[in-house]
């Protein structure tokens, strides 16, 4: 039986992913709590409109297809508190609530970070300096896609990639919000229909197509897989793909109740079509 054997939210964009045991489907699809903020260049702090909602593209922000070195920090974020701690080897680089001087102590602190390390000229190119830290910390808004999702994939894909790359493989390199266990490896990139973990039902979206995020190590940041090319070669995918987005259903049309999203738990069955 199909389960749920991992849950993550990431509630700062392109950092570390905190592991749980339950997660929260909001109405609108999103996971509640993540990616709840972001580390904006200066001339991208306001979204940009896709079909009539609000699009942060990962390109115009910090975000690990472009400073694999953020993998290294430890982040933590206090929900009630509204306070975000960043570590980096075992020492802490800042701890700040989200007021008006504590996000430039944060965005000071990772721009010193990111300064340092080898993307660090990236950091420099015209319109980016000074970082700002958006969002309200509560509100789940800077996902890759206008429409708010859950990201999902097989461990049993993942394990497959490791073998084929000749090494161990963690979860969080796909940054999925749910990996669920005991499903065969890339069953995920054939369901169609609607999927049903634990109590809540979703359509199934597209694929997942990779980028160069997955190259780099969770832990230390490092570049050190070749995930995208080994996907296409040794798995002959035209595309490097890994996962599958989940979304509400469509409004009923018979006028009755509308999707409310609920609770995801470790050990779920998931059930597809």
């Amino acid at each position: 039986m199909a389960h749920v054997v991992a849950l993550y939210r990431h509630p700062i964009k392109g950092f570390t992913a905190e592991s749980v045991d339950s997660l929260t489907v909001q109405a609108d699809g999103r996971i509640a709590g993540d990616r709840v903020l972001a580390f904006r260049f200066a001339d991208a702090t306001t979204p940009e409109d896709r079909d009539g909602l609000d699009y942060w593209s990962k390109s115009k922000g910090l975000s690990l297809q472009d400073f694999p070195a953020l993998a290294a920090l430890r982040t933590d974020y206090d929900d009630e508190r509204q306070r975000v701690r960043i570590e980096h080897a075992g020492s802490i680089l800042v701890e700040e609530g989200l007021d008006a001087a504590g996000r430039i102590e944060l965005a000071d602190a990772v721009t010193d970070f990111v300064l340092g390390t080898a993307e660090g000229r990236r950091l420099q190119r015209p319109g980016r300096l000074p970082l700002v830290l958006v969002g309200d910390g509560v509100t789940s808004r800077f996902q890759d896609r206008a429409r708010g999702y859950v990201s999902v994939h097989t461990r049993s894909s993942v394990s497959a990639l490791g073998d084929a790359l000749g090494m161990d493989v963690d979860d969080r390199r796909f940054r999925s919000n749910v990996v669920v266990g005991d499903a065969a490896a890339w069953s995920e990139l054939d369901w169609t229909g609607q999927v049903t973990v634990g109590d809540i039902a979703f359509d199934t979206a597209g694929p997942i197509v990779r980028c160069l995020a997955t190259h780099a190590n969770p832990d230390t940041g490092v570049r050190d897989a070749t995930v995208l090319k080994t996907l296409t070669s040794s798995f002959a995918q035209d595309e490097p793909t890994l996962g599958r987005l989940l979304l509400p259903p469509q409004d009923p049309a018979d006028g009755s109740a509308a999707w409310t999203g609920g609770t995801i738990s470790v050990g779920d069955e998931v059930r597809v079509g």
